[in-house]
């Protein structure tokens, strides 16, 4: 049994900051920056501002005693999260699982405080294009062509404090993802080798918690882009008939320019969308998240092997 059911986790606070292509697309964001530099020296000191930027306000607002911090980036050894961390005296449980990351600092929390072994907890992520693009890809220097099916880093950072105290935001069950991989090689088309991922958490979720499609007002994966959302819908329908209500994948709808392919990509996107959209516009009452991961490096890829992924699922409940 891999799913959890909460009496007690609440999203009490969040602080999120987009990058300048995110400010120009399609969500309204209060904290954005206008460069990728971030008036920095280097994009990697860039990135790490972003999650500080976000960690800090969450902090400054709420005087409480943080217990531990969850999180992860995408950059080698999360090496954006960990000189966040530094000096600031806050135990930090670093987690990796690509795109994944946030859902899983999420539920790395949750479960801490439903077994009252904590009372606070900040998850935190980031991403950045440029950085991304480097690792996983080509620096853009290099001007490589494109591939039609390919998502675009997005760049921002996010911070969520969860508690035991409430508030209109509960965290009402998760469910840890299995390691999916459909034999995929491709590093370009990352929403056809997560999808499989994101439907068999979905069946898991449903199945381990006596749960029907329609108990979610409405369902989120992030970020499996446009055709990766396609996918989804089509292999849900066809392995589990199940057509939900509602569904987007949030790294379609961040943008409206087609530099940047099917969308988003990046653990940065699924917070930015839940708490600049989802959220603000407070019409569902029962969320469930998938949050999407492809578990490869450029090692991996060069020996030509298979790409694995990873998905795992947090229910929301908005008290209205």
């Amino acid at each position: 049994m891999s799913s959890f059911k909460y009496n007690n986790v609440y999203i009490k606070d969040y602080e999120t900051i987009a990058g300048p292509k995110e400010k120009a697309g399609n969500l309204e964001f209060k904290n954005t920056i206008n460069d990728y530099y971030y008036e920095e020296e280097n994009i990697e000191d860039a990135e790490i501002k972003m999650q500080e930027f976000c960690l800090d306000k969450v902090m400054k607002r709420n005087k409480k005693k943080i217990d531990v911090v969850t999180g992860g980036d995408l950059l080698n050894q999360i090496a954006i999260t960990s000189y966040n961390l530094v000096n600031k005296e806050l135990p930090f449980l670093g987690l990796y699982n690509a795109c994944a990351t946030f859902n899983e600092s999420l539920i790395v929390l949750a479960n801490h405080i439903e077994s009252n072994l904590i009372k606070n907890g900040i998850a935190i992520t980031s991403s950045h294009n440029l950085n991304a693009e480097r690792q996983y890809r080509f620096p853009i220097e290099y001007g490589s062509q494109k591939k039609c099916y390919t998502t675009f880093t997005t760049t921002g950072g996010a911070a969520a404090l969860l508690s035991n105290e409430k508030s209109n935001i509960k965290i009402e069950a998760s469910t840890i993802g299995n390691v999916v991989d459909y034999g995929i090689k491709d590093a370009a088309h990352m929403g056809a080798v997560m999808a499989p991922s994101a439907s068999n958490t979905l069946h898991k979720h449903l199945t381990e918690l006596n749960r029907s499609i329609d108990y979610y007002d409405i369902i989120v994966t992030g970020d499996l882009g446009s055709l990766g959302g396609e996918i989804f819908l089509k292999l849900i329908k066809e392995e589990h008939d199940y057509v939900p209500r509602e569904y987007f994948d949030a790294a379609s709808i961040l943008y409206d320019d087609p530099e940047t392919f099917q969308g988003g990509s990046g653990p940065v996107v699924l917070p930015l969308v839940l708490f600049n959209k989802i959220i603000k516009e407070n019409r569902y009452k029962k969320i469930l998240l998938l949050a999407t991961g492809s578990l490869h490096n450029t090692l991996m890829v060069n020996l030509k092997k298979t790409i694995p992924a990873i998905t795992h699922a947090i229910s929301i409940e908005v008290i209205k």
